[in-house]
Formats: structure tokens, sequence, C-alpha cells
């Protein structure tokens, strides 16, 4: 289908959005009133730079508080349609959204509405211009799209339609069913934004909160299926608001965008086929030896080097570390290595959804792995340990040694603010994870928002952080292993666990009751402890290294949470340190 995006949804200039729109691959754009009035370029270069884009200019928007109000606003209303009229003759644009009324001089009344419409919809004729007409979700009468459509079927005439936005229909929380019962060709235009679920006044959340399909709760797939079956052959249009966006670059937005409207128009017919385990995890350090004695403790082995690079394998069953002496300072989490049974076909996918193909240096002999680079630059590599081919890399004087630790249990990345919600779409359309509800813990100088997603089985878990907060906070990211006997792995870590506070315990022996024995032990060992109605969750963590520490866990049960209870605790011994 055509791929449309509004003006508003990128930041800078007209030019700079157009030019970002259609790097970006878009076909059409919708032109924002104010964009246009702030614009030096006249509508005839508008409309020429479009061209020039490969750009088709979709609509013209907003036209605010026309309908159902008295004779002296109606003139005003339609001398000012007049020379919006005139504007789209001059931009090429021929579709004219126009927004229920909010005014407090509209009144309720349909049928003078519906006559309203048809007297501007007769003007619009006149100019070859359709109008859409469009339910905002805070009108002061009409804010339900069947009651806009009701007010359009009873206007009859054939230059006036309804214009369906996702989110005036999603954050009512009204049924979109009703929309097959709209015939196709009277759904003149389709805006399609998320939005995270907020108990808040709803302008002040399509202002600041929307985002792209994907990115929050909304099921923005079900608005267009009920569209698409209704009929509707239009474009798909993202129409987004959001204070991030505002600021963001747009040639990366833009990008961001583009991705959202793949993603949706796939899940319904080749979705992403998601990892089924983590193959490594990659650290980038200044000299291996520190975190070879962590690794140690833990259990691992070193079961070898990298023929040609500063790259050494660590291991404990299926779970294995990579350290890259290659970092000047500090230690970071630089890449992630997925188990993919098609690791060809899943890098393929990633590039249709925009994920940038990172180049691969490789001497003779060694393995083609394929890998992408995330919106943070953590690396992606998908592969097949089965197939020996990239372990084969790797001298292996040793084989793996057995031990509580079996896996990789999740990976938490830290996201720059402003790219939150890109990396939630991109997990979800490249990886096919599923997103968990967002959730928010306080950190000593701020708050940190969080995110999880994981595939099916939960064979892999990602969690997404915001990175920074007051206070100089630390962008930090861990690995979390699996353990099946996290009290033998905490006996051998003694020394090199990040220390819990007794008040922590004392709280803990409040909230549950273990036993004293079981309270004895968490106590002496430092460990973490949590339960939902599914299991129980025991967890530690180590110091932190650079920007890196790892986290040992246990799921007891049916555990489906990542200890975010005890976050708090952690995060305010973090920052008392010291840190190797």
């Amino acid at each position: 289908m055509r791929r449309s995006i509004a003006t508003v949804s990128v930041s800078g200039t007209l030019a700079e959005k157009l030019d970002a729109i259609a790097a970006a691959g878009f076909d059409g754009v919708e032109i924002f009133e104010n964009d246009l009035v702030s614009s030096p370029l006249s509508p005839e270069e508008v409309r020429d730079r479009a061209a020039d884009l490969g750009l088709g200019i979709d609509l013209y928007q907003p036209f605010r508080d026309f309908e159902a109000v008295g004779p002296d606003a109606l003139a005003a209303g339609l001398r000012r349609a007049e020379h919006k009229f005139a504007v789209m003759e001059r931009l090429g644009a021929r579709t004219l959204l126009v927004c229920s009324n909010v005014s407090r001089d509209a009144v309720d009344d349909d049928e003078l509405a519906a006559a309203q419409l048809r007297l501007l919809a007769e003007r619009a004729a006149a100019h070859g211009i359709r109008i859409a007409y469009e339910a905002l979700a805070w009108g002061r009468h009409v804010d339900d799209y069947l009651h806009a459509w009701r007010i359009v079927r009873m206007a009859d005439h054939p230059n006036l339609g309804t214009c369906l936005d996702s989110f005036h229909i999603l954050s009512r929380g009204t049924d979109p069913g009703g929309i097959e019962a709209i015939p196709g060709e009277k759904i003149f235009f389709l805006q399609l934004a998320d939005a995270p679920r907020l108990a808040m006044d709803v302008l002040q959340w399509s202002r600041h909160h929307r985002c792209f399909p994907g990115q929050g709760d909304f099921d923005v797939a079900g608005v267009v299926g009920h569209a698409l079956r209704a009929g509707y052959r239009g474009p798909l249009s993202l129409e987004v608001f959001n204070d991030i966006v505002r600021q963001a670059a747009a040639a990366r937005t833009a990008v961001d965008a583009m991705r959202s409207l793949i993603a949706l128009e796939e899940r319904a017919t080749a979705p992403a086929t998601a990892p089924t385990g983590f193959a490594f995890a990659e650290l980038a350090v200044p000299a291996p030896e520190r975190l070879g004695e962590l690794l140690t403790a833990l259990g691992f082995a070193r079961t070898g080097g990298h023929a040609t690079k500063p790259v050494e394998l660590w291991e404990q069953g299926r779970a294995r570390i990579l350290l890259n002496a290659t970092a000047r300072e500090g230690t970071s989490l630089a890449a992630i290595g997925l188990e993919t049974p098609d690791p060809g076909g899943a890098v393929r996918h990633a590039e249709h959804l925009l994920a940038p193909v990172l180049p691969r240096h490789r001497a003779p002999g060694e393995a083609d792995l394929h890998a992408v680079a995330a919106p943070d630059g953590t690396e992606l590599f998908f592969c097949h340990t089965d197939d020996p081919a990239w372990r084969a890399d790797f001298s292996r004087p040793r084989e793996a040694p057995g031990g509580e630790i079996t896996c990789l249990d999740h990976v938490a990345l830290a996201q720059p603010r402003h790219q939150f919600d890109e990396a939630a779409l991109f997990y979800r359309s490249v990886l096919g994870l599923r997103p968990a509800a967002r959730v928010e813990f306080a950190d000593p100088y701020g708050l940190v928002r969080s995110r999880a997603m994981a595939g099916p089985g939960d064979a892999v878990r990602m969690v997404l952080n915001i990175a920074s907060v007051g206070g100089g906070g630390a962008p930090w990211q861990h690995v979390a292993l699996a353990s099946t006997d996290i009290v033998a792995t905490a006996r051998r870590l003694r020394g090199l666990t990040l220390p819990i506070p007794a008040n922590y315990h004392d709280d803990l022996e409040a909230r549950f009751d273990l036993g004293p024995e079981r309270h004895r032990l968490l106590r002496e060992l430092g460990l973490l402890y949590d339960r939902d109605e599914h299991g129980e969750f025991l967890h530690l963590y180590t110091a932190t290294y650079g920007r890196v520490f790892f986290e040992v866990v246990q799921r007891i049960g049916g555990y489906r949470g990542y200890g975010t209870a005890g976050s708090h605790v952690r995060l305010a011994a973090q920052h008392d340190g010291p840190y190797p």
C-alpha cells in the first residue's frame, strides 16, 4: 500500500522534513498547516520540491472548528475555507482534513453539522477537493468515529467522507470493529499512531505521547485490518505528536517511522521468526584478565582464543561470553549472538526493516557471520551454534565445563532517552520479541524507565532501560546468567558480589515469611528475592566493570519477571562503588 506521513511527525524546517521523508522511502506526505505557514517556500515551490523527491501531497491539514455553528461563524468558516482551497490548488493537494468542532460555539445538532459539511463539500468540489471529516477524541459534540460517519452519511455528498485516526479511536477504548460498516470508498483517509496506556487528559496524551505503531500499547494493526476489510485502499499515513520526535534528528525519525509501517504491514503476512536463544554475549574490554578472574569464579572456563582477533571464548554449559580486548577504556557490552535457524534469512528480514547490516572483515576460512546494528550501536549476530562454524574460529584446548550456570537468562541494554521507543520497535519488528508493560523504579538520583521484551517461550529476553539519570548516573548494561543452584554460585563469588544492605533483608522478612533458615541464608550470601503468581526468583549482582555487571538468577517454578522490586537497592549500591 501507499505509505505516507504527516510533516508534523518529524523535526526541522519543511524542506528538511521533506528531504528526510523522501530519503526514508515514503510515497507521500500530509502537509501540516503550521509547517507551510512558517516556511519561506511558496506552495508551488513545496509542490515542486515534493515532486522532485518523488512525494505526493496526500492531505492538507487541519481545518478546525467549522461545523454546527451559527450563521456568522459559518460565513467566516466558508471564507476561511476558500482561502485554504486556493492554497491547496497551488500545493497540488486534493484532500482536506476537517476536525470535529471543539469550540464552545458549536451546538449539539447533527442535522445542522451535516448540512454545513455538505455546503463545505460543495465548495470543495468546485476546486476538485475532497473533505475528510475526523472525530477528535476531545471533540465538543462529535468525539467518536461512528458518530462522524453518521453525519457524513446524513450529508450525502460525494466529496465528503471520513478520516479514521487510530489514536482517536483507541484512546477512547472504542471498538474499532464498527469500521467495517463504513463503505471503503467513504473512508477518505487513514491516520495511524500508537501510544502507551496512560491515565491522563486525552488532549495532552495526544499532543505529547503518541508514537509510531509498535512502540506503544494500542492495537494499531487491528484498526488497519478493519479498514482494509471495509474496502479502504488509500494511504497508510502516520501522524505522531511527541516531545522526543520534535527534538530528534529528522532522518533517523523518518527511518524509524518507515520501519513501523513495514512491520505493521508484515505483522499479518510475514512476521519475524524470533531467535531461539542466546549464542553469546561479547564484552569489549581493555584487558581480559580482570573479567577472566570473575568468570572463573562464576564457573566459566576459557575454552579458546580466536585465530586472528584478540578475542577469548569463555563457556559454561550453553552460556558463552566473548572477551574482546579492543576497548581502550572501560568495559561495555558490544555484541549479542542470537541462535537463529536461518541466519541469512534473519539478516535479510532485518535489512528489509531498515536495520543497518554491518560489514564483516574476515580472514580466509573464517566463519561468515551475519550482523546488524541495533539503535544504540550494539551489534546483533545471527548464528547457529549447533553448526560449529563460528566456534571453529577459536582454538579449543578444552570443552565447556558443566556447572550450575546453564545459559544466558537475559541481557539489559541502556538506551539513550530519545531512542527508547525506537529500540522497542526495533526489537519487536526485527527480532519478533513481544513487549511487556513499561515499569519505573527509583534511582538515588532520578527515575529509571524500563521495558522487558521476550520471544516465544521466553527463549530470548531483553530489557531496555533509559540510560541516564541525574548525578552522573552511569548507563549500565548487564548480562544475566541462569543458575540451577544460585547458593553454590554465591558461595564461590564471596567478595565479588554487590553488597546488599541489612535494611533490605530486614524489609524482606517483613514482606515474605520464608522461614528463619532461608532468610538467614539470603542475608549471609547477599541474595535478593522476589515472587509472582507463577513462582520465585533469587538473584545476585557482581561488582560493576566499566559499564557492565553480571547478574545471576534462579527462576523457581514459572516466575516470569526480572526482580524489579529490588532494582532500587542494586542502583544505590552501584552508585556507592568503587568499581574495578
